[in-house]
């Protein structure tokens, strides 16, 4: 398929500057043999007892920062840790530096330049582990995608705005948005429908945000990012199965590391490493029933994914009734729940 196939318009009012208050008022729309409208706090209405839901519970790190190499800022964000005080990161200003160069962020926190691809830098710290930790909370920002538009650094609503409220496992240089919709209430209802929680780690990278740059689909490389899932989970998931219920992946994260850790015959293993499965239309789901997600931009390997599990002509009539019904767009946008395509009627 050309990526030209999932291009839409999209009106920039329609793209999220901020989230709804409380995060379950945002809209859902149920995307499934048709089209309806709901909140997201009528999620639970659409699951069964036994069902499993699993949560991305990776927690966003202050990741962005803006420092001097010289005399010339340089807008820094992190995307993959490489090791002790060693990460890559996409760089605003990556022509300006040479190895060995050191950029300054605050007087006593620094990096080194190790390595250059394109605006992809690699950066040694003059920190690590805690002390690391430590000095992106008090000099970072939140690493809020380009479409959310901010003076300066992301501010004090973004800190708790842009992390789920089951955020755990620190390394996310980006939110699993679909999370972002989950208040304490709305979880402790779908407990009481006797949904059933199941928790994977995937570090987003801030490479989800990268353009699809290729004519044909089948061209693009997709970043990878270190995700693990435990057995726990792994018994979660398949006991669900077993007994014929559902497994819900909250988001387009939590869905690629199912898959990447299920077996053609549907059984899920227990994982831990990189992944950079790419799904379009065609890819046979092996694990996941059921999706909640946000709407993602034109063009993306997200829609592509969204396209491949309810189905291409059902997504762009979704994102179509979405546009000219007012839904939000994006990481502080609504949501949607979608059924698979070949489970259509479950």
């Amino acid at each position: 398929m050309k990526v030209d196939d999932f291009d839409f318009n999209l009106p920039k009012e329609l793209i999220a500057q901020r989230p709804v208050s409380p995060r379950d008022a945002s809209k859902l729309l149920r995307i499934a043999d048709g089209l309806s409208d709901h909140t997201f706090v009528d999620l639970p209405d659409f699951l069964k007892a036994g069902d499993v839901m699993v949560f991305n519970n990776t927690r966003v790190i202050p990741a962005h920062l803006k420092g001097k190499r010289g005399e010339a800022g340089v807008e820094v964000t992190l995307h993959k840790h490489e090791g002790e005080g060693t990460w890559v990161a996409f760089v605003k200003g990556a022509k300006k530096l040479r190895i060995d160069d050191t950029i300054i962020f605050e007087n006593d926190f620094s990096a080194e330049v190790l390595g250059k691809d394109g605006g992809e830098v690699t950066l040694r710290f003059n920190k690590a582990g805690a002390d690391l930790m430590e000095a992106l909370e008090a000099h970072g920002g939140m690493p809020l995608p380009p479409y959310i538009k901010r003076e300066g650094l992301a501010d004090e609503r973004d800190k708790s705005d842009y992390q789920t409220v089951f955020a755990e496992k620190e390394g996310a240089v980006a939110a699993p948005t679909a999370g972002l919709h989950f208040t304490p209430e709305l979880l402790e209802r779908l407990k009481e429908k006797g949904v059933q929680f199941a928790y994977v780690t995937l570090h987003v990278g801030a490479g989800t945000f990268l353009p699809v740059k290729v004519d044909d689909v089948a061209d693009h490389k997709m970043h990878a990012e270190f995700g693990v899932i435990d057995q726990t989970t792994v018994d979660l998931v398949n006991d669900a199965h077993d007994k014929g219920h559902r497994v819900v992946a909250v988001g387009t994260t939590s869905l690629r590391l199912l898959e990447s850790a299920g077996r053609e015959d549907g059984v899920l293993e227990a994982f831990e490493g990189d992944t950079d499965i790419f799904i379009t239309p065609g890819y046979q789901f092996k694990i996941v029933d059921m999706l909640t997600t946000n709407f993602h931009l034109p063009r993306s390997t997200l829609f592509m994914l969204v396209s491949a599990f309810a189905g291409f002509e059902k997504m762009k009539e979704a994102y179509d009734y979405a546009i000219k019904n007012g839904y939000r767009f994006y990481s502080y946008g609504d949501g949607a729940l979608l059924s698979r395509a070949d489970q259509i009627d479950t």
